[in-house]
């Protein structure tokens, strides 16, 4: 029976006209049958920072104040052999010319997740994909990102990908961190420098991942892979 992986996937300014140049996409993965350790543990280290157990973990929260629960939890992904993190960086998506490649954003957004997605996906495990809902077309982006990805893999069957669906942040514990991870990403690829807590919380990940965050790493690199996406041509 080949093992089953959870896969909790975030957005950080995907919109085409939002005022961001930046977008980001991530992922949290994990064992299907560590989730439940996983969610409870996080919700130990709420509690002991006196914090009720439904707390939601957000990039936006973060400040100077909450400081020390952040890097508990940046220190508790780390030190978690289960938890494995990517990330897609477009450092400009304004640049981009769709007509030219004859399509429009949306479905350059769709290659762009299949991108962030493709290398995760191991055609010996079974994996369930989870997204954050975002908007009431989310429901059909959904559908079509699952046939997309089942048809790369050759997995007409959707025995290797078995689902694609969208859930509610809130009620997910790793789609937070998540969350979370890519809030941190986003944030110094846009140059951003004015929240303190935010900046320590950048600099805990950097020290235990060893990466600047603003640069791609090794494509094997199974604990904080990230990616700095480049359209070819300028197109």
């Amino acid at each position: 029976m080949p093992p089953t992986i959870n896969i909790y996937c975030d957005e950080s300014c995907h919109l085409e006209n939002d005022q961001q140049k930046v977008m980001v996409l991530g992922a949290v993965w994990c064992p299907y049958d560590k989730k439940d350790e996983i969610f409870e543990r996080i919700r130990e280290i709420k509690v002991k920072h006196e914090l009720k157990k439904d707390f939601e973990i957000k990039w936006t929260k973060v400040s100077e104040s909450k400081v020390e629960f952040y890097l508990e939890l940046v220190d508790y992904f780390f030190d978690d052999d289960d938890l494995h993190f990517r990330a897609l960086v477009v450092p400009d998506k304004t640049i981009l010319k769709h007509k030219e490649l004859e399509q429009d954003h949306d479905t350059w957004y769709y290659k762009m997740y299949f991108s962030m997605l493709k290398v995760l996906i191991d055609p010996h495990t079974k994996n369930r994909i989870f997204i954050d809902i975002k908007d009431t077309r989310s429901s059909e982006k959904i559908k079509k990102l699952h046939k997309v990805l089942c048809n790369e893999k050759y997995d007409f069957n959707r025995e290797i990908i078995e689902i694609v669906q969208t859930v509610r942040s809130h009620e997910i514990e790793l789609l937070q961190i998540t969350d979370l991870l890519i809030g941190a990403v986003s944030y110094i690829n846009r140059g951003l420098n004015t929240n303190t807590g935010k900046l320590k919380v950048i600099e805990r990940i950097k020290k235990r991942s060893n990466y600047s965050l603003t640069l791609t790493t090794y494509l094997k690199e199974n604990k904080f892979n990230i990616l700095i996406w480049q359209p070819r041509r300028n197109l």
